[in-house]
């Protein structure tokens, strides 16, 4: 792989070069640009020892996104040299005496070099301005980090610090073509480790560990912090990390590809819906709002050259994919299968406990798999060991995602303090389940003060959810808080819904009915998969039983009507077969098959004219065998097998607790 350029002698692609090689590809008609991109395939026509582009990269770029495929190959000089031997090999001599004069100009400005200012990936004396950068950067990360509160009985697997290193050379690193990816996109469940991943890579640049030669600058923008600033430049964005306050922004420009952008957080971002028609931006000193800023950076109008490290939740990533070039996606799982009955075995302290209980998990598979995010497995641990304490021989088997939350909480709950003011315990809980309902339309998933109190949010309350890890304090965000994991945001708004005299938690005159329906239209007819686990709570808290806990332990009252709401949505069940392509239908059914109550599923599904049902692993059969030998009026059923399933997973039996 090339390595990255050296200053002196070169042509920076932001001195001026960038533009002028953005305007001769943009001038070539097509035939011409697909003539270059054909050079490009050329051996004889590329520098020795480098690579060529695939053709499965090269085919639909246009100029801007061909120059950016071209950095991550070649360096700036070699990007220069390549594109005017293929310019004189097309014969055309007016664009080729443009690059060599402007060849000269760019190299007589750069002599003399200054012996006494520092090149770019340079190694020896480091400028003092970037050594303080350095440490506010260190600096600012570990109180993030101190920021974040584990629970006391978690369980800590293993230093992984030689194996974070290793994952992120491989990220920032060259990918399996040999390309440098300029625009890395870290995608995953809530919880996995994608912001711990990249506030890291920020951390081990600072402390001189990781990237020394490949970045300059490493800058970290929290989305979620973007909705509360002013409108500002990207210069003047950069700056608010800047000892002094007074940042390099010409030594940024001038080596753009000697700078990292950790973009943490893309899902809590809110685009409007003009910014995708905004005009392109290269101007570092336009004033804009910051999430328009962003939005050219991701673009790569603003430093094209630069390297973008994007975290992401892994759905609605649709919208970030339509804005990206060439980007480079990749999965974290969190914890491995193995890693989840070592912290099973080790939170239970007994290997034959804790094998049959993981037996039983590994049949609850959507539960057992969201326990990849770490704190999803100390909830699920911590509420089945005292179900296990309280009676041993109850059933863990019997679990549902709903019912472990629901008696997580209930624990919770009655150890809250009393409100300091006289307002009721109720209204307290009732009030923290508006704040989840709204922040989940809103995607808001961090909450100021305001917010806060607006909902009447009391200290005591807020102090108890945050020594017990429901709520957790937000490092780069002072005074607010977010919900330690993203499903115990989901359960308290599903909750929301099913508390009877609750109103629409976002005001304006909606109502909680208009918006639970609109959630499962969404959910259900939009396939949002942004929804799915809220409303797979939702319907779980149908459970007679499970309401009763729940009314126990918040001192609310359930309403009684929620489960007549949900057979009126199942009315249009009837009229599905116009949109049966688009209908969620298994989700239907692990939503019917999270109420465990046959009852209720055979009142649903006689309704239910045809399904099309595609089965990828246990759990999609598990949940259709309980359903479909309710559906009495089924005409028509499609019904496809897209992977295998092994044997061992056949043997499940259908029985429903009592």
């Amino acid at each position: 792989m090339l390595g990255p350029m050296s200053s002196s002698g070169s042509i920076s692609v932001h001195d001026g070069s960038y533009e002028k090689l953005l305007s001769c590809l943009m001038g070539l008609d097509q035939y011409q640009l697909e003539e270059f991109k054909l050079g490009l395939q050329a051996p004889q026509l590329l520098l020795e020892n480098s690579r060529p582009i695939p053709w499965a990269s090269l085919k639909a770029a246009g100029p801007a996104d061909l120059l950016c495929l071209l950095s991550e190959y070649l360096t700036a000089r070699q990007i220069w040299d390549v594109t005017l031997h293929i310019f004189e090999n097309m014969q055309l001599t007016s664009l080729c005496e443009e690059m060599r004069a402007k060849t000269n100009e760019f190299t007589r400005a750069q002599e003399p070099h200054d012996a006494d200012q520092e090149r770019p990936g340079t190694p020896g004396e480091e400028a003092a301005h970037r050594r303080r950068y350095r440490e506010r950067m260190k600096a600012k990360i570990l109180a993030m980090w101190d920021s974040v509160s584990w629970p006391e009985d978690h369980i800590y697997l293993c230093n992984v610090t030689a194996k974070e290193h290793e994952e992120l050379r491989r990220l920032l690193g060259p990918n399996r073509a040999g390309a440098q990816p300029r625009t890395i996109v870290l995608e995953g469940g809530a919880g996995v480790g994608k912001s711990t991943l990249a506030m890291k890579a920020v951390l081990h640049w600072a402390e001189g560990v990781l990237f020394q030669d490949r970045f300059s600058y490493v800058f970290f923008i929290s989305c979620h912090k973007v909705k509360e600033m002013a409108d500002t430049t990207l210069a003047g964005l950069l700056s608010q990390d800047w000892p002094d306050s007074q940042a390099p922004t010409e030594e940024f420009m001038g080596h753009p590809e000697r700078l990292l952008f950790v973009i943490d957080g893309f899902e809590e971002m809110v685009l409007s819906p003009d910014l995708d028609n905004s005009p392109p931006c290269s101007d570092w000193y336009r004033q804009l709002p910051v999430a328009r800023i962003l939005l050219h950076l991701l673009k790569k109008e603003l430093a094209p050259t630069a390297t973008l490290l994007v975290t992401a939740r892994d759905y609605g990533n649709g919208r970030l994919k339509g804005l990206l070039l060439n980007p480079w996606f990749v999965l974290l799982s969190g914890f491995t299968e193995g890693d989840r009955e070592e912290y099973f075995t080790r939170f239970f302290g007994d290997y034959d406990q804790a094998t049959k209980i993981l037996r039983k998990m590994r049949k609850m598979e959507s539960l057992f798999r969201s326990c990849s995010a770490p704190l999803v497995c100390w909830a699920v641990c911590s509420c089945l060991k005292r179900r296990v304490v309280r009676s041993p021989y109850s059933r863990p088997g019997a679990e549902t995602a709903t019912s472990l939350y629901t008696r997580f909480f209930s624990g919770l709950s009655s150890a809250a303090p009393a409100s300091a003011s006289g307002r009721s315990r109720p209204g307290q809980w009732r009030a923290l389940c508006s704040l989840a309902a709204q922040g989940m339309w809103l995607s808001h998933f961090a909450f100021p003060k305001e917010d806060v109190e607006r909902w009447h949010l009391e200290a005591p309350l807020v102090e108890s959810l945050l020594r017990r890890n429901i709520l957790r304090k937000v490092g780069d965000c002072e005074d607010c808080v977010a919900f330690t994991h993203h499903s115990f945001q989901e359960f308290l708004g599903a909750v929301f819904y099913v508390l009877r005299g609750a109103r629409g938690s976002l005001g304006g005159g909606s109502t909680r009915h208009q918006e639970m329906r609109a959630l499962l239209s969404d959910a259900f007819l939009n396939t949002n998969v942004y929804w799915n686990q809220m409303v797979l709570f939702l319907f779980g808290l149908v459970r007679r039983d499970l309401a009763r806990e729940l009314e126990d332990a918040l001192r609310c009252e359930v309403s009684r009507r929620v489960r007549d709401e949900l057979l009126d949505w199942a009315e249009d069940l009837e009229g599905c077969s116009a949109v049966s392509v688009r209908f969620e239908f298994l989700l239907l059914f692990q939503c019917l098959h999270e109420t465990q109550d046959e009852d209720f599923v055979q009142q649903i599904l006689s309704r239910l004219l045809e399904a099309d049902l595609d089965i990828r692993g246990s759990l999609q059969l598990r949940v259709s065998s309980f359903c479909l030998k309710h559906c009495q009026k089924l005409s028509k059923l499609r019904l496809s097998v897209s992977s295998p399933i092994p044997q061992t997973e056949l043997t499940f039996d259908l029985e429903t607790p009592g």
